[in-house]
C-alpha cells in the first residue's frame, strides 16, 4: 500500500468532480460530511432494475455501480462555498479492467483471486491523501501485483497531470 498527499487540491477535485477521469472506476463506498453526514454503499441493488434495464445501462455482470454513474450527485453535495468537513471515496477497478491490469502486470495471479484494486481518496483536516490497496480472496504470500498496482497508479496520476507527493 502506497499513500499520496494530492497537493493540488483544487486542480483534482476538478478532475474527481467534473471530468471524466474516474468514471471508468467503480465506487465501492463513500462518505461525505457536510452539513449533514452521505454514506453511499456503492452496490448495485440488483432488484431496482430489470434485467433490461441492466443491460442497456452496461451494469450486467457488475456488483458496484461505476463511479461516473454516481458523479453528478456527489458534485452537488460537494460544491458550494465550504468545503466538506471530510470524505472518502473508495474506488475499485471494474472486472474487466481488473484483468487487463493483472496481464499489463506480468503477474501470475489469476484473477479469481484478487477481489478487488482499490484507490481510496480521503479529504480530512484540509489535506487530501490518496492510497492504494489491493484485496485478495485467498492468502498470497507473493505480493508483486501490489507493487504493480501502486505503479499502475503513480504512472495514472503523473499522465494526468496530478500533482502528489509519497507519504
Amino acid at each position: 500500500m502506497k499513500a499520496f498527499a494530492l497537493t493540488e487540491k483544487k486542480e483534482f477535485m476538478h478532475l474527481l468532480l467534473r471530468s471524466e477521469l474516474f468514471d471508468h472506476f467503480l465506487l465501492s463506498e463513500a462518505s461525505v460530511h457536510t452539513g449533514v453526514q452521505y454514506d453511499i454503499d456503492g452496490r448495485i441493488n440488483q432488484s431496482f432494475f430489470s434485467s433490461d434495464e441492466l443491460a442497456s445501462a452496461q451494469l450486467e455482470g457488475l456488483a458496484y455501480m461505476p463511479y461516473g454513474r454516481l458523479r453528478p450527485i456527489f458534485f452537488e453535495l460537494i460544491k458550494g462555498k465550504s468545503a466538506p468537513t471530510s470524505f472518502k471515496f473508495v474506488l475499485m477497478l471494474s472486472p474487466s479492467n481488473l484483468k487487463k491490469t493483472l496481464q499489463a502486470s506480468g503477474t501470475t495471479i489469476a484473477p479469481e483471486n484478487i477481489l478487488a484494486a482499490y484507490m481510496n481518496i480521503l479529504y480530512q483536516k484540509e489535506q487530501l491523501i490518496l492510497t492504494t490497496g489491493v484485496s485478495y480472496r485467498i492468502f498470497l504470500p507473493d505480493k508483486s501485483f501490489e507493487r504493480d498496482w501502486e505503479k499502475f497508479t503513480i504512472n495514472f496520476l503523473n499522465r494526468n497531470k496530478v500533482v502528489f507527493s509519497e507519504i
